[in-house]
């Protein structure tokens, strides 16, 4: 949630002003992910295209499934796998990095203000895995798949506000960017927990000797990618054998870095590590992930089976309602039961929008619908197909909500990024800063004597060419 500006002495505001250096990192961080989700968008359309096209299809499988890696150390893995269990270890390094920023130095590190963004993703998780299961218990099916409506995929969201034109107030964004993070982590755990069948206690030992040694380091203060990252890569080899999913490791990792600045630094570790890794995450990791994953067939009987079969159904309508409920609702109930006020700037509809935004669950619905019916092939295609329709159509939702209210996006954003005097900060952080209104009346005072100066000379102008004029009419012919 958007933490209260500094001049919010009343009742708390809901949805209300960022704190300066909030809305700077959520701006670094949306820029970023918005590019990201621009190329997960190209990758994911790649992989429907590659995997539809009858002349080129069987290479798509036959790719995918391609093996590579050592078998003596366990990891001959295809490459399907490898972006599932490898590449998504990445992303979730980031995410874990992005989730211990925001409990010590972010917007939940406040409990008051964590509360709405906390319960509302826990809404957003419950209602779809609720409407998943009652699908699928009215209709006879698995109920297996109950977590897979359950994710928000915060670069896939960005991406569509960036195709479409449509500029949230940063407010928005942040709650947005927050619901994404809380979810990440409640995902993580899902994955931990919930498909995990068999451990390797020898491995998981190693790993977890792995991960002291490498918390060990951090906190000595050792440098040096050279030190960590081959750490991390034996840290999630052994996670990988161990049976629980290998990308806890890269949250874990993540979890340890220190993500508060101590005296004399412009960036703590985690904020600098994070800047350097998520471009790779963001930009290769998860749209390498999409491309093995999202090529799905899209016959007529497939996608029939879609709309008809109660485990593809309940992943649809997890999405696009069960989400849009569950958060809208959350939120609600939040402001409900802690008398916050919505900020006068905004409306419910605009919460609502942004509740339908986040049905766009694309990366980790993929990968759990994956470890969800592992045993079926036919069903795990199915699954993700749910998840392509129902992303796309909450997608659809949202954006028409979102472009009756983008003029009002507009001028929101358009008065949270003025800076008239030039010093880097928005005028709106200023407003009660005397030296700012003494800089501003000097601009004016500027602009004022300049006109003043331009209106003299003008005049004279006029004057000199009126003479001119009357000294022409005197002169004999």
């Amino acid at each position: 949630m958007a933490a209260p500006s500094p001049t919010d002495h009343k009742s708390p505001k809901l949805l209300g002003r960022l704190s300066l250096p909030e809305l700077r990192f959520v701006g670094d961080a949306l820029r970023a992910e918005t590019v990201g989700g621009v190329l997960l968008l190209m990758a994911a359309i790649a992989a429907l295209l590659w995997a539809n096209i009858p002349a080129i299809s069987e290479s798509y499988a036959s790719v995918r499934s391609f093996h590579i890696g050592p078998a003596a150390l366990g990891l001959d893995l295809s490459l399907q796998h490898w972006a599932a269990d490898g590449l998504l270890a990445i992303f979730f390094f980031v995410a874990g990095i992005e989730l211990k920023r925001e409990l010590v130095a972010g917007d939940l590190r406040d409990a008051r203000a964590a509360a709405l963004p906390v319960i509302a993703a826990l809404c957003g998780m419950a209602v779809p895995a609720a409407v998943y299961v009652l699908v699928n218990v009215l209709g006879d099916g698995s109920t297996a798949g109950w977590a897979v409506p359950t994710a928000t995929d915060i670069a896939f969201a960005l991406a569509v506000l960036a195709v479409i034109g449509t500029s949230l107030p940063s407010a928005l964004r942040a709650f947005l960017l927050t619901l994404a993070v809380v979810d990440d982590l409640f995902a993580i755990l899902i994955i931990a927990v919930f498909f995990t069948s068999e451990i390797g206690f020898l491995a998981l030992g190693g790993a977890l000797v792995g991960l002291a040694l490498f918390w060990f380091l951090l906190r000595r203060g050792v440098h040096g990618w050279y030190v960590y990252v081959p750490l991390a890569l034996v840290i999630w080899g052994l996670m990988y054998n161990s049976g629980v999913h290998a990308t806890i490791a890269g949250v874990a990792m993540g979890l340890m870095l220190r993500c508060t600045r101590r005296e004399g630094e412009r960036h703590s570790p985690g904020e600098h590590i994070e800047h350097l890794v998520r471009p790779v995450s963001a930009g290769l990791a998860v749209p390498l992930f999409a491309l093995f994953s999202a090529g799905v067939s899209l016959s007529d009987e497939a996608i029939a089976q879609v709309f008809t079969r109660p485990e593809t159904l309940g992943v649809v309508l997890g999405l696009v309602i069960g989400k849009a409920v569950g958060i809208f609702g959350g939120t609600w109930l939040a402001a409900r039961f802690t008398k916050a006020e919505l900020n006068e700037d905004l409306a419910w509809p605009d919460v609502l929008a942004v509740a339908s935004l986040a049905g766009i669950g694309f990366t980790v619905s993929l990968l759990i619908g994956e470890l969800a019916f592992a045993d079926d092939a036919v069903l795990t295609d199915e699954i993700k197909a749910a998840v392509l329709f129902g992303s796309l159509i909450a997608a659809v939702v949202a954006c028409v909500m979102l472009k009756l209210r983008n003029r009002t996006y507009r001028a929101l954003t358009e008065a949270e990024e003025r800076d008239d005097d030039h010093d880097g900060i928005p005028d709106i952080y200023e407003e009660h800063n005397p030296a700012y209104h003494l800089r501003m009346a000097k601009i004016y005072e500027d602009r004022a004597a300049e006109h003043r100066r331009k209106a003299e000379n003008e005049a004279a102008t006029e004057l000199q060419t009126a003479a001119g004029s009357t000294t022409d009419g005197d002169r004999p012919a």
